[in-house]
């Protein structure tokens, strides 16, 4: 990072610090850090001067964190999930604003490429109908939303590449039908993330794992789409579509 940029930091738990952290070590200057609704009334001026806000909150209030990035027209890449179900509507929101978003399940490289050998997989599948698909995703215990939002994403691909799924369910040992994805969801101490894939048949099974280390993958990644969308003003998209522009 050669220009320094301001940024603003929504949300100030694990993925919030990490973020925090990899900026100053970097030299950046951090103009706001807002983790609830008294820190947004003490600190907006600040944080209408910000070049960038980087999101990773909570389910409940990320909403209304972009909505006031779109007001205070504020660029802001957003990894918060649990919150997907208004996509359209945000999404809607931010061009009619010329607001700039980036959001995503997943700011790691790694887990772009994961999702993109998962589709290419079940591609393969989809010629083969003795095999099935499972899913596992494994989280420390203070994560909020289940299944995460890169399983949800990691099943949509499938989805959208087998003709044989056509939706996916949280898996709580209830039966499922052959067209549905079971997706098992783990919250276990401080995991940053484990997601696997299985395709099972009879004779033999197939799994695919992304197994992240550490959080610094997705803040890293969280950073580096920052610094793109300060260039790319305007600019309304998912992580992965800034990737293949």
């Amino acid at each position: 990072m050669n220009e320094k940029i301001k940024f603003a930091i929504l949300g100030y738990g694990k993925m919030g610090r990490m973020v925090e952290s990899m900026l100053r070590e970097s030299g950046q200057e951090i103009v706001a850090v807002i983790d609830n609704e008294e820190e947004w009334q003490a600190q907006m001026a600040a944080f209408r001067t910000a070049d960038v806000a980087i999101d990773f909150s909570m389910p409940s209030v990320a909403v209304s964190n972009m909505l006031r990035a779109f007001e205070a027209g504020v660029p802001i890449v957003v990894g918060t999930t649990g919150w997907y179900d208004r996509l359209d509507e945000i999404v809607e929101k931010a061009k009619s604003c010329q607001a700039s978003l980036v959001y995503g399940t997943n700011f790691s490289i790694g887990v772009y490429l994961f999702n993109r050998m998962s589709q290419w997989l079940a591609a393969e599948m989809s010629r083969y109908g003795q095999y099935a698909v499972t899913m596992e995703e494994t989280h420390h215990t203070a994560k909020k939303d289940a299944p995460s939002g890169t399983a949800i994403t990691l099943a949509q691909g499938i989805i959208a590449q087998h003709p044989g799924y056509s939706r996916w369910q949280l898996d709580e040992g209830q039966p499922l039908d052959d067209a549905t994805i079971p997706v098992q969801a783990h919250r276990v101490g401080d995991v940053s993330g484990i997601h696997e894939i299985h395709w099972s048949s009879p004779e033999d099974e197939i799994t695919i794992t992304h197994n992240a280390h550490g959080r610094q993958g997705f803040a890293a990644g969280a950073i580096r789409t920052a610094l793109w969308l300060v260039q790319h003003p305007g600019t309304v998209c998912s992580f992965s579509e800034t990737l293949e522009s």
